[in-house]
């Protein structure tokens, strides 16, 4: 694995080989990733990395929201809970010298946070995990008002209060990108 693009374009990250199933570490592929970005970038949501507040739920690995941050992103907390993740995670923020976050929690009770523009969710294919965790990002205060949520998943996701903008599929991936209706729970 690579950053792919911006100011770490092209830094090797920790080796993961083909991740830790049974952590659930199911690292993001360059290729996907790269079309991620691609979409983001170019996919005509304006300028929606520069200054962005991130936030990499079910993080693993950290290549998204590290891309993110290489890429322009003001600033990047990760959610994580995997043991594995968390250590693969924080030697690629050393790697890096990146200046990020890391809440070492589930990702479905967060706890109260802080708000976010940029929301790369990629839970465990196929649990619907991913349904739980937005609720409870929404809940804690982490989602901006019209906060923009990539979510990553083996399956269309159910998008109760977001509103769709895009979904693609990539082999056994889809990439959804929608939009928080209601942002923070409490304004």
């Amino acid at each position: 694995m690579r950053i792919i693009g911006g100011a770490w374009r092209g830094r090797r990250l920790t080796a993961v080989g083909k991740g830790d199933t049974a952590a659930h570490l199911r690292p993001t592929t360059d290729r996907v990733r790269e079309s991620i970005f691609n979409l983001l970038v170019n996919g005509g949501h304006g300028d929606v990395l520069t200054d962005a507040r991130v936030l990499d739920v079910f993080a693993g690995t950290g290549a998204l929201g590290l891309e993110a941050l290489s890429r322009g992103a003001a600033s990047a907390t990760f959610i994580e809970q995997g043991r594995k993740s968390l250590a693969i995670l924080r030697d690629n923020i050393a790697l890096l010298g990146a200046d990020a976050r890391i809440i070492a929690r589930d990702a479905r009770r967060p706890g109260d946070g802080t708000a976010h523009d940029l929301i790369f969710l990629d839970p465990p294919y196929g649990q619907r995990l991913g349904e739980t965790a937005i609720a409870a990002l929404r809940t804690g205060g982490w989602l901006a008002q019209d906060a923009l949520i990539v979510w990553e998943e083996s399956m269309p996701p159910t998008l109760s209060d977001l509103t769709p903008i895009d979904q693609r599929r990539y082999g056994d991936t889809f990439v959804t990108l929608a939009r928080s209706q209601k942002g923070l729970a409490n304004p």
